[in-house]
């Protein structure tokens, strides 16, 4: 007798762009510089950054390396807080960025948890961050950018790994391995032509609000553009 196996469908949610309308990174800068606590930490912060942001304008040093030393150097201003203190930090801005969650994509993803399929969240954002920001919002997975803690303190000396491009692929094959995946009828939402391997696991990719370079091809290939 042939065994009946059931495919799950998925939908993949990008946050930065997609359903944050902003730039998180931005954010936390602004958090930090202007936190009662932490701000002293700032002006370390923006002097290491300045360097790699310079390169990355003159081209002669890439984007994903220039965005893992930011957040490298972010969490170098919190060596030695507890976990529950961070918790605490990333709840601070909650309510702030839920005001510019994008609603459109919100719904969607509703509608997507009303069908019975599999939501996750994938972002190189850090995931202790993901998990306070996006609270009263269910995903099934949250994949980010794990912040290291050692003796329950965040530990900077080991070397961060972020969560962009190609790994985000692997990310989401890993979070789903065991089961049966119906890519074909499964949906990934992303802003960002660094999404596009994401986009390209599923039947049913949207581009939303995209930058112009992923817009172009999601015309040419016919994909839902939301605006």
């Amino acid at each position: 007798m042939k065994k009946w196996v059931e495919f799950m469908r998925v939908a993949i949610f990008d946050f930065d762009g997609t359903i944050y309308a902003e730039e998180t990174f931005t954010l936390l800068m602004k958090h930090l510089k202007e936190h009662p606590i932490y701000q002293s930490s700032y002006k370390r912060f923006y002097r290491a950054i300045v360097p790699p942001y310079i390169a990355n304008k003159l081209k002669i040093y890439p984007a994903s390396k220039m965005k893992k030393r930011s957040m490298q150097l972010y969490l170098e201003a919190f060596e030695g807080r507890t976990k529950h203190e961070m918790d605490l930090y990333f709840e601070e801005i909650k309510a702030t960025m839920q005001q510019d969650f994008n609603k459109k994509v919100i719904e969607r993803l509703k509608l997507h948890q009303h069908d019975n399929i599999h939501v996750l969240l994938v972002s190189g954002a850090y995931t202790q961050f993901l998990e306070r920001v996006t609270d009263g919002i269910v995903f099934n997975h949250i994949i980010g950018t794990d912040i290291c803690y050692k003796d329950d303190k965040v530990f900077t000396k080991n070397v961060l790994t972020h969560v962009n491009g190609e790994q985000k692929t692997l990310k989401v094959q890993e979070a789903l391995n065991g089961h049966q995946i119906d890519w074909e009828n499964s949906y990934a939402y992303g802003d960002s032509f660094s999404d596009l391997p994401v986009l390209k696991l599923v039947g049913n990719p949207v581009a939303v609000r995209p930058e112009e370079k992923l817009r172009k091809l999601a015309r040419e290939r016919g994909w839902e553009i939301m605006d």
